[in-house]
């Protein structure tokens, strides 16, 4: 009797030369953290959510965000320098 939408018993070692237990153990982690990640988002959005509620600007707030993140501090100083210039290139700012 097949366990599967493959018709292949779910307890087989190896199906094709793949091990399916280990395959399917791989799949299911993978799945996992994807719904974590979700989760977590989620999460996210509501803190952002909250931030507004209190008079905070979320565009900014997650531009503060990425700044606080950023390990690299020199990449970041060019990175706004150069944003500094593009601007007055363009006369905005």
């Amino acid at each position: 009797m097949s366990d599967d939408m493959t018709g292949h018993n779910s307890n087989d070692p190896a199906v094709g030369g793949i091990a399916a237990d280990r395959l399917r153990s791989i799949v299911d982690r993978y799945i996992r953290l994807e719904e974590e990640k979700k989760a977590l988002a989620a999460d996210q959005k509501d803190i952002l959510t909250e931030a507004a509620s209190a008079g905070f600007d979320k565009k900014v707030l997650r531009q503060l965000i990425r700044i606080v993140l950023t390990k690299d501090k020199a990449a970041l100083e060019t990175e706004e320098t150069l944003l500094d210039i593009y601007r007055r290139a363009i006369g905005v700012g």
